[in-house]
């Protein structure tokens, strides 16, 4: 008998994980909840699901083991709370914690969550794409191998400008709501892109750091009278880890380059390099490209066809959050985990208004 899950939003993003869910073999009954009635009626016959519930209220009364949270960003932290409370596991879509203006909130939101782990037993797991892109896995391959050796720097980044589709997701998520007011957002805020390959490699965490924001001129999108409250329209890190390594990371919305989240991590004896040329691993005597595709880990054979977006992580998000829950085991992106990907950006933030200020990062420690 394999365990029951519920997907709570069936927007578009909700929609690309339906199918992942159906198929794994360690499920055996999949459920739809959404606010609105008619995008629910339609995912349902899409789907072929008869399960349906119109609220998270009313899913967290079924008897259903887990929830996969995919709604608005700024529902994620009280959402999977209300979930865990109620007694369900859950996957959670990024970022885990959100607040509109203030890190310090959102630094509040992830104690509420690690201790919500802590006192129910539920499990939680944070949908970040970048841990199983090929070229994470492949990175963290090298470093069990001690290809590395020691690591020195790295650099992660997320490049997303304005004009390719940011301006259409904000209106779509605020609806009739979306005005001027809701205009910008705090680039370091949705930090985890950039951040989560780079300490899923090096086994570190963040732990202090220096950041500097950029003001575009006349900016008409990222301003001071909006509910971020916010005139950066990049920002860019500087970082101490734990284990004595130095990365730079950068969360740039107007910048001319395509799309692209990705990092870079440089050893003493070995490093990967991943740019628009590629991707490739450099020593001290050679470069050569590699095609990190051919390392990725197994899948059940139901999922290996489609692995969806990302880079093809949400077939391996969704076997993850499975096998976990089906097997009582502790989630690799755990909450532990999940909170050290999000505080660096909430920190880097509180930096950059500071004109740079160095400031401590704080930690919840390793998964039990």
């Amino acid at each position: 008998m394999g365990i029951s899950v519920g997907i709570v939003g069936v927007g578009v993003f909700g929609h690309k994980f339906v199918r992942s869910f159906q198929a794994h073999p360690d499920v055996s009954r999949v459920a739809l909840c959404d606010l609105k009635a008619d995008r629910l009626a339609e995912a349902a016959k899409k789907f072929a699901i008869e399960e349906t519930y119109p609220s998270l209220d009313e899913i967290c009364k079924s008897d259903l083991d887990a929830l996969a949270i995919i709604t608005q960003h700024w529902l994620h932290g009280p959402q999977a709370i209300q979930a865990m409370e109620a007694g369900k596991h859950v996957y959670s879509a990024v970022p885990p914690a959100w607040s509109f203006n203030s890190a310090d909130e959102a630094l509040e939101m992830c104690d509420e969550l690690v201790e919500t782990v802590r006192r129910t037993g539920q499990l939680y797991m944070l949908g970040e794409t970048t841990f199983f892109r090929p070229e994470t896995m492949y990175c963290r391959r090298r470093a069990a191998e001690g290809a590395f050796g020691e690591f020195v720097y790295a650099e992660g980044e997320y490049f997303h400008d304005l004009s390719h589709g940011l301006q259409e997701v904000a209106k779509k998520r605020w609806g009739d709501r979306f005005g001027p007011d809701k205009t910008g957002g705090v680039p370091m805020f949705y930090p985890t892109h950039a951040t989560g390959g780079i300490m899923s490699v090096m086994g570190a965490h963040m732990t202090e750091v220096s950041a500097q924001g950029y003001v575009y001129p006349n900016d008409d999108w990222w301003r001071a009278d909006t509910i971020y409250r916010n005139v950066f329209c990049g920002e860019v890190a500087l970082y101490r880890m734990s284990n004595g390594a130095v990365v730079r990371h950068a969360e740039m919305r107007r910048l001319g380059t395509p799309t692209r989240e990705t990092f870079r991590i440089y050893g003493s004896e070995g490093s990967f390099e991943s740019d628009f040329g590629g991707t490739r691993w450099v020593t001290k005597d050679s470069a050569e490209p590699v095609d990190t595709r051919q390392t990725r880990e197994p899948l059940p054979e139901e999922l290996a066809d489609d692995l969806g977006g990302h880079g093809g992580s949400h077939a391996y998000l969704v076997h993850e959050f499975v096998d976990s829950v089906a097997h009582e085991r502790t989630p690799r992106i755990n909450v532990w985990e999940s909170v050290r990907y999000l505080a660096p950006g909430l920190v880097a933030h509180k930096s950059a208004l500071r004109g740079g200020e160095l400031l401590k990062i704080p930690d919840w420690g390793d998964a039990p």
